[in-house]
């Protein structure tokens, strides 16, 4: 399987003229995971030869805004490139975080009136006690479908967020101002491989600590 990784930007508190704010894509089988989505993405997804209509998960660390204020504005970006009335059902993008990004999205959508064309989906990271402030709540945005509240799994001490025949990916707890949160990505064993018994062959972890 192919895979690589594109590096949108690796800076801290804001976007400089040369040095993006937090950003990664991982890049498989014609989809793309963005890691994070810092003010500034977007320009940085320009400069790359990548198409953010390919998007289809989204992955944030932390509610930190150089690591968040792009994305509201990334999604109003692809529902704008994208058809409205194509033959086949618009594939859902489903959003991985902590508790409060659903509130964050709902806010900022709703409040500047932003129209999407296509289904998201938040899923939100249940922080453990020492971590999590208490979060409010608002109704859904029209093309919000319901999202999974994920609990921390007490036997391996992370988070199972999605697992199909190629992958399983898992969040791990990092521990900074704000909940945290870092991410597993572990590929199948696939026949016709080396033959070991090995169940992962390929594992990466992302975390990005600023």
């Amino acid at each position: 399987m192919s895979m690589d990784m594109t590096f949108l930007g690796t800076g801290s508190a804001y976007p400089a003229p040369h040095r993006g704010a937090s950003a990664l894509v991982l890049r498989t089988d014609g989809d793309c995971w963005l890691f994070d989505c810092g003010e500034g993405t977007q320009t940085q997804l320009m400069k790359s030869q990548l198409r953010a209509g390919r998007i289809t998960k989204v992955f944030i660390s932390h509610l930190h805004g150089d690591h968040l204020f792009g994305l509201p504005g990334l999604l109003c970006t692809v529902s704008l490139n994208t058809n409205p009335d194509p033959p086949q059902k618009l594939k859902c993008v489903d959003i991985y975080g902590p508790r409060g990004l659903r509130h964050f999205l709902r806010v900022t959508l709703g409040l500047t009136g932003s129209q999407l064309v296509f289904p998201y989906a938040v899923h939100e990271l249940e922080p453990t006690p020492d971590q999590s402030p208490e979060e409010g709540w608002l109704t859904l945005h029209p093309q919000e479908q319901q999202g999974r509240s994920i609990a921390l799994d007490p036997s391996s001490d992370t988070y199972l967020l999605l697992e199909d025949s190629k992958f399983v990916v898992r969040a791990f707890r990092l521990f900074h101002r704000v909940p945290s949160f870092g991410f597993c990505v572990q590929e199948r064993d696939r026949p016709g491989g080396s033959g070991q018994s090995c169940f992962w062959n390929w594992v990466l972890f992302i975390f990005f600590f600023f």
